[in-house]
């Protein structure tokens, strides 16, 4: 199996290890499918709002190309089609406030949204489409899953108020498991690193499904009402275009996925915070994808598996750790097999860990360990799970 990593200039190949069950940074071309279901009597709005958003976007780096498309059963049902170089540029572009502001218009006119991301694997072209015209790789080969959907979300709350916002966070009646015949959740962990919260869900079948179920819950409202007092970014979660608009900059992807190894019961969980210079965030995500990758082929790894999440320049990394961290070692808990590849990684870190040294001594590994450190809040995992 081979896998292609983007680095600034070009894609460039290399084998890959065949437990990577998710990973944005392949090279490979990105097709991006939007369904959409259009309110009665707004489709010549709809139309109108979708051709300024095409018309921008066609300008933005990666994009190679889209189609609208209008259901012939029903006409409320439409269909918009992407297509990028490769996953990094389009989810810099749908994460940006620039898009967030720009498809506003568009949810007024809509009853329903659903976008998924595919890489492309195999295709078939028309000898008159132009074989030769350079258009992002495809995929090299499939990848293996474990049936397990992991996202994110995060959001600041107002300095001062962690310890509150933890208490409710960690006193909360879990929501029911099973959300439909083929859609269960399977774990929810929650960190706070200063005053920034990030909740981390694995979810067996839909993940869509999933969110919707979990927000519907009277027990998850409650503890999403008693946080809006003390929330950053205010919300009306009553009004949908205010709480739409929220959960999209909430938004976390994640952007690779290693498992290394067998489970481990006695395995213990840890997120860790790197917060990025601005605009290095998908680099920095990139470079820990593949240090964490290289890893899980040592069969000595302590590290079983490891999800790396990013927006913008916010970056976590969630990891199952035999031991714990403080038996791995910094160099190792950090994403960093060689110790002295640490600059590499500081350098795009952004704060007080941030330092162009060579190679920090191992008081100062640790000490960036235990500032990257996020505190775990509460981590509920369901039987079987």
């Amino acid at each position: 199996m081979t896998m292609t990593s983007t680095t600034a200039s070009k894609p460039v190949t290399r084998q890959v290890s065949h437990h990577v069950s998710q990973s944005v940074f392949d090279g490979s071309r990105l097709r991006v499918v939007l369904l959409v279901d259009v309110h009665d009597g707004a489709q010549q709005q709809f139309i109108e709002t979708y051709e300024e958003l095409r018309s921008h976007v066609e300008s933005v780096p990666g994009h190679l190309g889209e189609q609208l498309c209008q259901s012939i059963e029903n006409p409320s049902q439409w269909l918009i089609t992407s297509e990028w170089e490769s996953a990094p540029p389009f989810l810099d572009w749908v994460s940006s406030e620039e898009h967030v502001r720009m498809v506003k218009p568009l949810h007024r006119c809509v009853r329903d949204t659903r976008s998924l991301r595919f890489h492309v694997v195999r295709e078939t072209s028309h000898p008159a489409a132009g074989a030769g015209t350079a258009r992002g790789g495809l995929q090299a080969s499939p990848r293996l899953g474990d049936g397990v959907i992991r996202h994110a979300l995060t959001f600041t709350v107002k300095p001062g108020s962690e310890e509150a916002v933890a208490g409710i966070l960690a006193d909360y009646a879990a929501p029911e498991l099973r959300v439909d015949d083929t859609t269960r959740l399977c774990r929810t962990s929650l960190f706070l690193h200063g005053n920034r919260v990030v909740r981390a869900i694995e979810v067996r079948g839909d993940l869509l499904a999933a969110l919707r179920h979990v927000a519907a819950q009277p027990e998850v409202r409650a503890v999403e009402e008693a946080l809006n007092p003390y929330l950053e970014q205010d919300r009306d979660l009553g009004d949908p275009e205010s709480a739409r608009v929220f959960y999209t900059r909430a938004a976390l992807p994640a952007v690779h996925h290693v498992t290394a190894g067998q489970d481990d019961p006695a395995a213990r969980r840890y997120a860790l915070s790197y917060p990025a210079r601005p605009g290095c965030g998908m680099r920095l995500a990139r470079l820990l994808a593949e240090r964490d990758e290289a890893a899980a082929d040592d069969p000595d790894s302590v590290v079983l598996r490891s999800t790396i999440f990013q927006r913008d320049d916010v970056v976590v990394r969630l990891v199952d750790v035999r031991g714990g961290l403080d038996a791995a070692g910094p160099a190792v808990s950090l994403g960093l097999p060689d110790p002295g590849q640490v600059a590499g990684l500081t350098t795009l870190l952004d704060g007080p860990a941030a330092t162009d040294a060579a190679a920090p001594a191992g008081d100062d590994l640790a000490r960036a360990l235990e500032g990257a450190r996020m505190e775990l809040v509460t981590d509920r995992r369901s039987p079987g799970a």
